[in-house]
Order: structure tokens, then C-alpha cells, then sequence
């Protein structure tokens, strides 16, 4: 069926690369430049446009001996991902309400989508002073990675590879008093993280805003998302809301890793 054409409010261009996506299937899984032509009512030329672009993307794998295209691994971390993200919410809640009322501090979770992180689950505390810190935040809401606990209790544990990918694209520009705006300082607060497997954030989004987080992980081992606690800085120093708190951020968060299938590996 050939995507509609000219629909108001829509890209033409990303309902064509979607609809070719779609025409891959379990059954299906090798299909060539003519055959998607004649099946989505497009040009061979057009198809061949759009089908080199997902390749390049990473959508979309060339066979090598019959030059036709299979599903690539971007299709495959799309989908994990979304299947992560739902998990995570179910699998999260129980956890995330027994942490605040444990705590009476808000506490909240969220994934790394490009520079940012987005957040995906938050769980309120009705305590004096919490909506100091709450920044108008809601599920759906993100912030810079960089300068937020849960970020960087993310970006500490990806791979170097993909961690390079997404500091070259950060732009180190100060939001609160203590911002970390030098990549190379930046790059030494992680190596950090990964020792101590606890981020912080030090008024370094907002000022008055500290928070601790953890990261949280799949079944396959990779960090999927962080979970954190935030404090104003009047109620508590630095180093007693590490001292009193990341203890059971910690914990809790191995927990939510534990109920997604993530186990540790033998000492």
C-alpha cells in the first residue's frame, strides 16, 4: 500500500521510511529495492533513496550476496528499548513508593535520550519544602544529562564508545552554580561514578537542588535508566545526604535491576 501523500501535519518523507520498515517481516525478512517499489506504489528510485538512508542509519542491513535489505540493529534497540521502558514502569512503582515513603523525599526514574534525560516515572513525597525542588517537573519532562544525578549516573556506564558519541554533542554551558562545563573534568566525575556507583549533583542544575542516582540495568547487563533522590540544599549537606541516602538509592535501584532480569556477575 503506498503511504499517503500530502496528509496535513505530517512528513511524507517519514511515513515513506516507516512504511518500509513495516514491510519487513518474521516471514519476510530479505526484501529488495524492486520488490518494496512495486509493493508501496514507488518509483524504484525513490525507494532506493530511503532505503539508502536507513541502511546508513543503521535501520536497515544490505545482504551481501543477494543485495537485498534486512531489518538492521537499530530496528532491534528500538524495540528493546520500548519493551525496557514498559517493564520499567510496572516494574518500578512498588519500589520507587516504598523508597519515598521510607525516605519522604521524591524520588523518581528516568532514561538517556540523546543528550538528555527524559523522565519516566516520578513518585511524589508530601513534605514541607519539596516543591523547592520539584522544577516543575512531570513524567515526560527532560533536562540536560550532564548536569543532572541521574544522567551521569547513566553516561558513567555506557560504553566508551557510545559515551564519546554523546559528549561530543554536549553543549557544557552552565545551569547552576557548580555546572561541570570542562568535558576532560567532566570525563573524571564519571570515572568516579563507576567506582563509587553513585552520582551526584551538587547544585550543579539549579541552584539550591542536590540529589543522588543510580543506575538501573536490563537483562542483558547495559544501563537503562538511573533512579535518583533530590533534596534542597538547606535541609542537608552534600555529605550527609550521601551518607544517609545513597544507601538505599543504591538498593533500590539493584532491586529494580534484580526484577528485570539483571544479575550480577559471580565475583
Amino acid at each position: 500500500m503506498r503511504p499517503s501523500e500530502g496528509s496535513t501535519g505530517t512528513s511524507q518523507s517519514l511515513a515513506r521510511g516507516l512504511a518500509i520498515l513495516s514491510t519487513f517481516h518474521s516471514d519476510r525478512p530479505l526484501i529488495g529495492v524492486s520488490e518494496l517499489s512495486r509493493g508501496l506504489e514507488l518509483s524504484r528510485s525513490t525507494v532506493h533513496r530511503y532505503v539508502a538512508t536507513l541502511a546508513k542509519l543503521g535501520y536497515l542491513q544490505q545482504d551481501p550476496d543477494s543485495k537485498r535489505y534486512r531489518l538492521g540493529p537499530k530496528v532491534l534497540d528500538l524495540g528493546f528499548s520500548a519493551l525496557n521502558s514498559m517493564d520499567l514502569l510496572e516494574v518500578s512503582a512498588p519500589h520507587l513508593r516504598r523508597l519515598s515513603d521510607e525516605t519522604q523525599r521524591t524520588v523518581n526514574v528516568a532514561i538517556l535520550d540523546g543528550t538528555d534525560v527524559v523522565y519516566i516515572e516520578r513518585c511524589r513525597a508530601a513534605r514541607p519544602g519539596q516543591q523547592q525542588i520539584d522544577l516543575n517537573l512531570h513524567v515526560g519532562a527532560r533536562l540536560p544529562a550532564y548536569c543532572t544525578a541521574m544522567g551521569k549516573a547513566i553516561l558513567a556506564f555506557l560504553s566508551e564508545e557510545r559515551l564519546e558519541e554523546v559528549i561530543e554533542r554536549i553543549d557544557f554551558v552552565p545551569r547552576g552554580p557548580n555546572t561541570l562545563t570542562d568535558p576532560k573534568a567532566f570525563r573524571e566525575e564519571l570515572v568516579k561514578i563507576r567506582a563509587s556507583g553513585i552520582a551526584i549533583n551538587d547544585e550543579e542544575l539549579a541552584y539550591g537542588l542536590r540529589s543522588i542516582a543510580a543506575p538501573i540495568y536490563s537483562q542483558s547487563g547495559d544501563v537503562l535508566a538511573a533512579l535518583n533522590l533530590a533534596i534542597h540544599r538547606t535541609i542537608v549537606s552534600m555529605e550527609e545526604l550521601v551518607e544517609r541516602f545513597a544507601p538505599a538509592v543504591i538498593q533500590t535501584a539493584s532491586d529494580i535491576s534484580l526484577s528485570m532480569g539483571h544479575r550480577l556477575a559471580p565475583a
